[in-house]
């Protein structure tokens, strides 16, 4: 007697979801994590530097991504799929690759050496709100009325983040309100992936998803590392080839970069775009109670009002998201914009 396909099936379905909990739970605490090992290295200075520096955790994490994409996509760098890329194909490439290889993370990056983590992962909210904008006003697109609230909603939770932040010193004052550099460059780092998340729907939708991964992560760390040598001076990656970074790098790099890449390509091969958006909405509260578990980083008043703020604007946004009948919202993370999309709303991944 045969046993039913069925259960496997649910089990196969389930599974998915697992890996995207498991996923979004790693990037969830990655702010924390390399806060903390940044904590670590300033208290094991190699000269007058930091070995655990932001630049080198970003660097040396890039690196370890880079080779992930390789091993799991390397097969789609091929001839015959390169031949097919047009002049504007490698220009939107590698606009994309700046913004959101290399720009957004060395903003964010700089962002959490200024400004407490909780911040960075509010401020960073505003990241789907502005996607959200741009698609509508550049690319035309429609959305319902949750989605719309939900991004205002959200946006407003951002902005009072920013501006009730009580004065300290480092901070600008604009307009009557003290306005603190980590915060901006969040934002800035958020604007940054919007715009690139704009030029890839409208250009890189059709680029298989491996050839637009492995690009725009290879050119943003060369691109990042020719950044810092001009803004840090040429000793900045001096100890980049530290045994004391690599031995917190290789848990850094194989817990938050390996593991949760893994996790995030196989949850996504098997699971639905509303259901990834559904486990990625959770990213800022975890994020939050990471900062608290891990650096003893409690919500201050000005977090807790902008981020109910977010988190209302995130569950009417995922009421849209739940009511959309497009092949998209009910269909597979096939693509390269599905994914992108999803990737959206985890926020900072810890690269």
């Amino acid at each position: 007697m045969t046993r039913p396909k069925r259960p496997h099936r649910l089990i196969h379905r389930i599974s998915g979801q697992t890996y995207l909990w498991l996923a979004m739970l790693i990037f969830a605490a990655s702010g924390a994590v390399t806060r903390k090992l940044t904590e670590i290295g300033a208290e094991h200075f190699i000269g007058n530097r930091n070995p655990i520096s932001f630049c080198n955790v970003l660097f040396v994490g890039n690196l370890c991504a880079l080779i992930l994409l390789i091993l799991i996509y390397g097969r789609q760098w091929n001839k015959a799929s390169l031949k097919q890329l047009s002049s504007q194909d490698w220009v939107s490439l590698t606009a994309v690759a700046i913004l959101s290889g290399a720009l957004a993370p060395g903003l964010i990056f700089q962002a959490f050496a200024l400004t407490g983590v909780n911040n960075v992962i509010l401020v960073g909210r505003l990241e789907p709100p502005l996607t959200l904008a741009l698609s509508v006003w550049l690319l035309r697109e429609r959305v319902n009325i949750w989605e719309f609230i939900g991004a205002i909603a959200a946006f407003v939770g951002v902005i009072l983040t920013i501006i009730l932040q009580p004065p300290t010193e480092g901070m600008m004052n604009m307009g009557g309100f003290s306005l603190g550099i980590g915060e901006l460059l969040a934002a800035a780092g958020s604007v940054a992936v919007a715009v690139s998340m704009i030029i890839g729907k409208k250009h890189l939708s059709q680029i298989p998803l491996g050839i637009h991964s492995i690009f725009r992560t290879a050119l943003g760390t060369v691109i990042f590392f020719f950044i810092a040598l001009v803004v840090y001076g040429s000793d900045h990656f001096a100890n980049v080839l530290s045994p004391f970074l690599w031995q917190w790098m290789f848990l850094y790099g194989g817990l938050i970069v390996v593991l949760g890449q893994s996790f995030l390509i196989k949850g996504l091969k098997t699971s639905t775009v509303s259901m990834a958006s559904l486990v990625s909405s959770f990213s800022p509260i975890v994020g939050i109670l990471a900062a608290y578990l891990i650096l003893g980083e409690a919500p201050t008043r000005p977090q807790y009002i902008g981020g109910s703020l977010i988190l209302v604007g995130l569950f009417l946004s995922q009421v849209g998201i739940w009511r959309q009948t497009s092949s998209i919202a009910s269909g597979k993370v096939s693509s390269t914009q599905a994914q992108q999309q999803v990737e959206t709303g985890m926020g900072f991944k810890g690269i």
